[in-house]
C-alpha cells in the first residue's frame, strides 16, 4: 500500500531497544543535538531524567551518580532513528507494529503526536499503555490456529518494528473517516474527530463513494483479512483517499460514533426480504409488519433484488453530546496510575483506601533514607 499511503519507514527493533521500552522509569539519552534543551533543570518530581541528570536532584557536591545513557546499549539504533526523522522532513508519527501512542501525547511539549527528536519518540513509547499492550499483552482476545496442538507464537520472536510516518502538514482532523468491513463488505463509516462540523453533511454525497471506490480497488480483495477496521484522510480537493491505518475488527478498536453492537447486528447485502435496515441497522419488526399484512409479493422481492447496498456515513450531530466536549476527554484515565484509576470505581472508599497506602510507602521510604536524604 506504499502509493496510498503516507510516506513513511520502518525501523527493526532490536533485543536491547525492546528492553529498554519495558523498563520502568523514562530515561532519556543526552540530546546532544538540540541546544535549547537544558537537562540540567530536569524536573525530578516529574519522572523523566537524562543521562546527564540524578533522580535524587541534589547539588554537584552530591556522590549520587549520573543516570547511565541507555543508548549506549542500542547506538546504531539510536543513530538510524535520527536519521529517519532528518530525512522524514524532521516531523514525524510513531508507532509500533499495531499501536500508535495516541494515549500519551499529554508527555509531548505539543500534546500531539508529531516528534521533532528521538527522545520524543523515546517519552512517548515509555509513557503509553498502548505500546505497553503490543509490548506485552499483543495477542490478548487472539485464538489459536484451528490444529489442537498449535499455540500462539511466543512474544518473544514478534519481529518488532518502529514505524515513522512522516507528519501530514496542515492536517484537518474533520476530514479523518474510519470504516468497518465484515465479511469483505463495507458496512459503514464515520468521522474519526468527534466534534460537530456544519459542512461535513454536504460533502457525504461526495466522500461515501469516493471511499467505496476505494475499498473495491485497493483492499476489498488485497488485504488478507475478511474483517478489519481502516482510517483514511481526504484533503480537499477530495479527490485523492489517503490510507491512515488498518485495525484489528476487535472490542479495543474505537468504534467512535457506532457501538460493537450495533455494528455487530448490521445487515448487509445479500440479507432476506424480510430484513430492513434504518440508517444500516437491521430492524427486525420489519419482517414481522409484513407477514401480517400477508407477505411480500414478487414484485417486492424484485425491487430487494434490484436494491443497491449503501454503507452507512454516520456524523456528529449538532445536538449530540459529543459535538460540546461535555464528555471526558479522551485516554484521561491514562493520565493517571493505574492504582488511582482503579481505586476511583470503589468511590470515595476506594480512593480514601488508596491515599492511605500511599501515605504509608511514603513514611517507609523516608524512614529508610538518612535525615541528609541519603539511603
Amino acid at each position: 500500500y506504499r502509493s496510498i499511503t503516507p510516506k513513511a519507514r520502518l525501523v527493526p527493533l532490536t533485543a536491547p531497544f525492546l528492553t529498554y521500552l519495558r523498563s520502568d522509569g523514562i530515561i532519556l539519552p543526552p540530546d546532544e543535538d538540540d541546544p535549547n534543551i537544558d537537562f540540567s533543570s530536569t524536573d525530578t518530581d516529574s519522572g523523566i531524567f537524562s543521562s546527564t541528570s540524578t533522580p535524587t536532584g541534589s547539588d554537584s557536591g552530591s556522590d549520587t551518580e549520573p543516570n547511565p545513557d541507555p543508548s549506549t546499549q542500542w547506538p546504531e539504533l539510536h543513530q538510524k532513528i535520527k536519521a529517519t526523522i532528518a530525512e522524514l522532513g524532521g516531523n514525524v508519527i510513531p508507532k509500533l507494529n499495531w499501536s500508535a501512542p495516541k494515549d500519551a501525547t499529554f508527555m509531548n511539549a505539543t500534546n500531539s503526536m508529531e516528534c521533532q527528536t528521538a527522545n520524543d519518540i523515546y517519552c512517548l513509547l515509555k509513557s503509553s499503555d498502548f505500546i505497553t499492550h503490543d509490548l506485552e499483552q499483543v495477542f490478548d482476545d487472539c485464538e489459536p490456529p484451528s490444529s489442537s496442538s498449535s499455540q500462539l507464537p511466543n512474544e518473544d520472536i514478534i519481529p518488532y518494528h518502529l514505524i515513522l510516518r512522516k507528519a501530514i502538514p496542515a492536517l484537518v482532523p474533520s476530514l479523518e473517516f474510519r470504516c468497518f468491513v465484515r465479511s469483505r463488505i463495507l458496512l459503514c463509516m464515520c468521522q474519526r474527530d468527534l466534534n460537530f462540523y456544519e459542512f461535513l453533511p454536504g460533502l457525504v454525497p461526495t466522500l461515501r463513494p469516493l471511499i467505496q471506490k476505494f475499498f473495491e480497488e485497493r483492499l476489498k480483495d488485497t488485504f488478507e483479512d475478511e474483517n478489519f477496521v481502516f482510517d483514511v484522510y481526504i484533503p480537499p480537493p477530495h479527490k485523492k483517499v489517503w490510507l491512515v491505518d488498518i485495525n484489528p475488527w476487535a472490542p479495543r478498536t474505537d468504534p467512535l460514533i457506532f457501538s460493537w453492537l450495533e455494528i455487530l447486528e448490521m445487515v448487509g447485502p445479500g440479507a432476506s426480504a424480510h430484513a430492513r435496515t434504518i440508517n444500516g441497522v437491521a430492524d427486525g419488526d420489519s419482517g414481522r409488519k409484513d407477514d401480517e399484512d400477508g407477505g411480500s409479493s414478487e414484485d417486492d422481492n424484485d425491487d430487494d433484488e434490484e436494491d443497491v447496498f449503501t454503507p452507512e456515513f454516520r456524523l456528529v450531530n449538532r445536538d449530540d453530546p459529543e459535538a460540546y466536549s461535555f464528555n471526558t476527554p479522551r485516554y484521561s484515565a491514562h493520565k493517571m496510575p493505574k492504582d488511582v484509576v482503579d481505586a476511583s470505581g470503589g468511590g470515595e472508599a476506594g480512593l480514601r483506601d488508596c491515599m492511605g497506602r500511599w501515605r504509608e510507602i511514603m513514611r517507609e521510604q523516608e524512614g529508610e533514607d538518612g535525615p541528609d536524604g541519603r539511603r
